[in-house]
């Protein structure tokens, strides 16, 4: 499986920059591709690009055979499938300040981390993905159980937040 989406994300990837969409990896895949290697398996690769854009990354993934999974609502998220892979495309949208904020769903208009776009390309092996950056994969992972009291902190999401922070601890305090 692991390989498949390791495909699924370089076909995304080189799709996005043909089209003109901007997008970045999040969950689990950002993880690893800041760590430079496959740490667990993962369900589905999730991504985020602006809502505006969506439509255009569905429509040149389409032609590639991904499909959009009828079960869940594109008004709230792209969900796309194809085989046992899925891509799960968050919404991105900026306010009026320009803050990034959720693009769509009952969360539309939250702010997100700030900077979270602005790190630089994750790598495993010879392949290069756009990804949030080690703190707002931090903070979601530390906050998830904050903002989703039904749902408790996984052990993957303990796990990683470790492997995360032992790679990229906080900077020094001067003093």
């Amino acid at each position: 499986m692991a390989a498949r989406q390791l495909a699924a994300i370089a076909e995304t990837v080189t799709v996005a920059r043909v089209v003109g969409v901007a997008l970045w990896l999040r969950g689990g895949w950002a993880m690893d591709f800041v760590l430079g290697e496959v740490t667990r398996p993962h369900v589905d690769v999730d991504w985020y690009c602006w809502r505006d854009d969506a439509d255009r990354l569905a429509e040149a993934l389409g032609g590639r055979g991904w499909r959009v999974d009828p079960r869940l609502p594109v008004d709230v998220q792209l969900e796309l499938v194809r085989g046992d892979v899925e891509l799960s495309v968050a919404y991105l949208s900026r306010d009026a300040a320009g803050q990034v904020v959720v693009g769509a769903g009952p969360w539309a208009g939250t702010p997100l981390p700030a900077g979270m776009l602005d790190a630089p390309p994750g790598r495993i092996g010879d392949l290069t993905a756009p990804v949030v950056s080690v703190a707002a994969q931090i903070e979601f992972k530390e906050m998830f159980p904050v903002w989703m009291p039904d749902r408790p902190r996984r052990p993957k999401d303990a796990a990683d937040l470790t492997r995360l922070r032992a790679a990229h601890p906080p900077p020094r305090r001067p003093g």
